[in-house]
């Protein structure tokens, strides 16, 4: 499954009312640990298609980015039935990745 990025008009939708368990990356393009995960989640997006697998860009969405208190990046948050129920700060090992939405 193929990541998806998320926006202000494609959040409530893709995220709090998704019947799958949702990783979101809040990331900025200019962030190096951000760049050093994207390849990260993107395998876990192909090798886990139970899991839907989203990325946010803080300076595009600061709304968002505000609404979940995401202070430094990269944070990744783990939302299940429309909540966040997980949440990470900065980079992190595919094993700890796939620990978080298990």
């Amino acid at each position: 499954m193929s990541v998806i990025t998320i926006n202000n008009n494609n959040f409530s939708q893709e995220v709090l009312n998704s019947d799958k368990t949702v990783l979101v990356d809040f990331f900025a393009t200019w962030c190096g640990p951000c760049k050093m995960l994207t390849p990260i989640v993107h395998e876990l997006a192909d090798e886990h298609p139970e899991v839907k697998v989203c990325k946010i860009d803080v300076d595009q969405e600061q709304e968002l980015a505000r609404q979940f208190q995401v202070m430094s990046i990269p944070t990744l948050i783990v939302f299940k039935n429309g909540q966040p129920v997980n949440k990470s700060l900065g980079l992190k090992s595919k094993k700890d990745l796939e620990a978080m939405i298990k």
